[in-house]
């Protein structure tokens, strides 16, 4: 199997082993890895989103781990930009580019590319969310049919994320949002990619989950989240996004005990790898599927 030509790109759930298996490979083909996590990128988080050890960063070279502050926002289009050019260096260098990570949509953007819709006012945006939350769920699907019927055939009524913003997109742009999607495409061939979907099963991910959460509390997260309110970040900022943030400020307040907040963060995190796993299902049905306990398997076979 020659990958050494290829983009390879690996995604699974949280805690589902894709960077350790990512390293494994680069060694075998001469390969760099690249971060494709969006919480990975901020250097002041590096014990809750798991960023690779120190360790790992002397076997493999590494790139877009913990090199920005979170005070700056960090979108799926910048990612986009420093990405291609990271890939085209490490072509340069005669070396396979290994991208790993949990976000699909930095996958999505990379392999089919960046939809360039124009940017819709924070004003315009907040009336549209209003309307929602004023008419609910229901109501607000029947009247984005109306104003876009395309979207009757992409979106689930109850998904409230894409809803708001099929709706904003077609009041704001005039067009719809499946059109503004038809008119892009990436800047990559399908057959650059080889496409690897780490497929973990539900039981064991959660006893993974959980011994990960409590190693990550034992471990300096707690820590590491009282010098991140320090910084006063704007909630508005994409760092606060990451699990564990708004759950060790709780028990920092001493709303909820050390227990709670384990439990807490395992059950975020929980949810967060099943909706990773849906979106996998979802959108990434050309994938090379690997069972977990097949990895190794595969790494021979190369």
């Amino acid at each position: 199997m020659d990958l050494k030509s290829k983009i390879i790109l690996i995604y699974g759930p949280t805690a589902s082993g894709k960077s350790n298996f990512a390293i494994k490979l680069a060694k075998k083909i001469n390969g760099e890895i690249i971060n494709a996590d969006s919480m990975q990128v901020y250097k002041e988080l590096r014990i809750l989103s798991a960023r690779p050890l120190q360790q790992d960063y002397k076997k493999i070279r590494h790139h877009l781990y913990g090199f920005k502050n979170v005070k700056n926002n960090f979108s799926t289009g910048d990612w986009t930009q420093l990405v291609k050019q990271k890939i085209l260096n490490i072509k340069k260098r005669k070396k396979t580019p290994i991208l790993v990570g949990g976000t699909g949509l930095y996958f999505k953007a990379l392999t089919e590319g960046l939809v360039k819709i124009p940017k819709i006012p924070i004003n315009f945006r907040k009336k549209i969310r209003l309307l929602h939350k004023k008419i609910g769920s229901k109501r607000f699907f029947s009247e984005l049919i109306k104003l876009d019927f395309q979207a009757s055939n992409h979106i689930n009524p109850t998904d409230t994320q894409r809803l708001i913003r099929a709706y904003e997109v077609k009041s704001y742009t005039k067009k719809s949002i499946y059109e503004w999607f038809k008119n892009t495409k990436s800047d990559f061939k399908k057959e650059d990619f080889y496409k690897i979907y780490i497929d973990y099963p539900r039981t064991e991910l959660i006893k993974r989950i959980n011994l990960r959460t409590k190693n990550m509390v034992e471990n300096g997260a707690i820590l590491e989240v009282k010098k991140f309110i320090s910084l006063k970040v704007p909630k508005s900022n994409t760092a606060f996004k990451a699990i564990g943030i708004m759950e060790i400020k709780s028990y920092l307040n001493k709303k909820i005990q050390l227990s709670e907040l384990i439990e807490k963060i395992s059950i975020k995190t929980r949810q967060y790898a099943k909706r990773q796993t849906t979106w996998g299902r979802s959108n990434m049905l050309d994938w090379k599927k690997i069972k977990y306990d097949s990895l190794d398997k595969f790494l021979k076979k190369i």
